[in-house]
């Protein structure tokens, strides 16, 4: 029988976990709670988990905190945020700390279904193309099979979304996608999604992958239209 993916719902509101915990139970997804920073690290450590749901607004240690921690410790799990607050600082913030994705209190629960859906759905995707396929351009090699990228010979520590949007361009070098196009296929929809979303992570590519992020040789911007890949022929 195959395992249900858990979720990790992380958020000191009771209303909150009986809100958002029976929906996700009732599409078959396992949930385990917590209610502050520390109990969210200790559970995942428990783990395994599928997905984190995780509010910005915590007791003990807050939502960026223990995303913070998550990535450092080099997981790649996909983080969803949670936000009651109108600052579009904290949700860049949230994003640049390593969250995939995030959801602007109040929502609908047909929102947050929606992301987790797509969230989980990429993680589960086999990776494409057959086991041996590779790409390496001026020194970065991505292996799609084992998930995993070199940048001039030295591993490079690649979020989910991050792995999969490198993956998406690469796999179509010269194509240009549009931010639209981009949270399409890797979040299965732009509705709710802001496209600056797409730029965060681009940049975070950048930093992780090009010897110059502020001259990419690999990622490039077009301008008005979204992003392209480095046309390798």
């Amino acid at each position: 029988m195959e395992a249900r993916p858990t979720v990790l719902l992380v958020d000191d509101e009771e209303s909150v976990q009986k809100l958002l915990t029976y929906p996700l139970e009732r599409e078959g997804y396992r949930v385990v709670q917590a209610r502050d920073g520390e109990e969210a690290l200790r559970r995942y450590r428990e783990g395994p988990v599928d997905l984190v749901v995780l509010d910005l607004m915590l007791p003990r240690l807050d939502g960026l905190a223990v995303c913070r921690r998550l990535r450092e410790e080099r997981s790649t799990v996909p983080i969803v945020m949670l936000t009651a607050r109108g600052d579009e600082g904290d949700k860049v913030l949230g994003l640049e700390l390593g969250a995939d994705d995030y959801i602007t209190k109040p929502f609908s629960i047909r929102e947050f279904m929606s992301r987790v859906r797509a969230l989980l759905r990429r993680a589960q995707l086999p990776p494409a193309g057959s086991p041996a396929q590779m790409l390496e351009v001026d020194g970065v090699r991505i292996d799609t099979a084992r998930r995993t990228v070199e940048a001039r010979g030295a591993p490079v520590q690649l979020t989910y979304l991050e792995f999969e949007l490198l993956r998406l361009l690469a796999a179509s070098p010269g194509r240009v996608f549009t931010r639209k196009a981009l949270l399409d296929e890797l979040w299965g929809g732009s509705e709710f999604r802001d496209p600056r979303t797409i730029d965060v992570h681009v940049r975070h590519l950048r930093e992780k992958i090009e010897r110059d992020p502020s001259e990419p040789e690999l990622i490039f911007t077009v301008r008005g239209a979204g992003y392209r890949f480095r046309d390798v022929r």
